[in-house]
């Protein structure tokens, strides 16, 4: 069994190179993801297991933490009903200047996130066109945790909606038409032969655009506020510890986000697969 294994394994592949492909592909992820990783592990414990427990709690570390998380989370679930429905929409519907909205989706991909926090802030300051209808009716948009949600929702958004667009466009549409001819309703087609078949590629759009958020930086520090213990997110807080060159301080802080993370993106992937399982059967 083992030497047949072998043989199998050094069967020559239709595409010729895997010992140079496979080292280079271990070299990047060595050089890139793992070497960095593992440094940013290592650190925080130069302050020792009490230095680095008491480093994870301190208030203001603790509410960036809340801000960035809690954002972050909810902006990639509000993420997924809007991207469903643009992509919907963009994959289902002609319309004139379909295309022009196709692009826009991708506006957030492309444009640097200084300049979209720059924007958010002007269209949601007090001052701003939709910050004053929002301090109308007594909402704070710009400056407060509203402002870090409305700008990880930006972001986070094209995530979903390319996520899906593939999966809308070779979806059967005939296995719909039959669910009509047996008698469902529009909301029964949706939820029972839509919905699964969507389901997948749904939960990954939002772990990407969870993931995405987490470590959002420009967009969100200008529109924030950056006030401690309020508005201030963990990337910035880890930026200002780097400043006052507490290195260890901030590794701390980076090692818990990427383990909070990790932790979540575990979770969703296991969600992914028991859906794409289900979807099988």
């Amino acid at each position: 069994m083992k030497s047949a294994a072998i043989a199998r394994w050094r069967e020559p592949s239709v595409l010729p190179g895997f010992p140079l492909a496979l080292g280079l592909t271990l070299a990047y992820l060595g050089a890139i993801v793992v070497v960095p990783l593992a440094v940013l592990a290592l650190k925080p414990w130069s302050l020792g297991i009490a230095g680095v427990w008491s480093a994870l709690t301190e208030p203001r570390v603790l509410a960036a933490l809340r801000l960035s998380f809690t954002t972050a989370a909810l902006a990639a679930l509000v993420d997924a009903p809007l991207g469903l429905m643009i992509g919907w929409t963009l994959t289902r519907y002609e319309f004139p200047g379909r295309r022009l909205l196709d692009a826009l989706v991708d506006l957030p991909f492309a444009l640097p996130t200084a300049v979209a926090g720059i924007a958010l802030t002007a269209l949601y300051a007090p001052n701003g066109p939709l910050g004053a209808l929002a301090a109308k009716v007594g909402i704070k948009t710009a400056y407060s945790p509203l402002g870090v949600f409305i700008a990880l929702l930006f972001v986070g958004l094209p995530f979903v909606v390319r996520a899906i667009q593939p999966v809308l466009e070779d979806l059967d549409q005939e296995v719909e038409e039959a669910a009509r001819t047996l008698g469902a309703s529009d909301l029964q087609r949706v939820w029972r032969v839509v919905l699964p078949a969507l389901a997948p590629a749904l939960v990954s759009g939002v772990g990407l655009a969870f993931a995405r958020a987490v470590g959002e930086y420009g967009s969100v520090i200008f529109i924030a506020g950056n006030m401690p213990m309020r508005t201030e997110i963990a990337p910035l807080l880890i930026v200002i510890k780097l400043e006052e060159f507490d290195y260890a301080g901030a590794a701390a802080v980076g090692l818990a986000m990427v383990v909070i993370a990790f932790g979540a993106l575990v979770a969703i992937n296991a969600l992914q697969a028991r859906l794409a399982g289900h979807g099988r059967t």
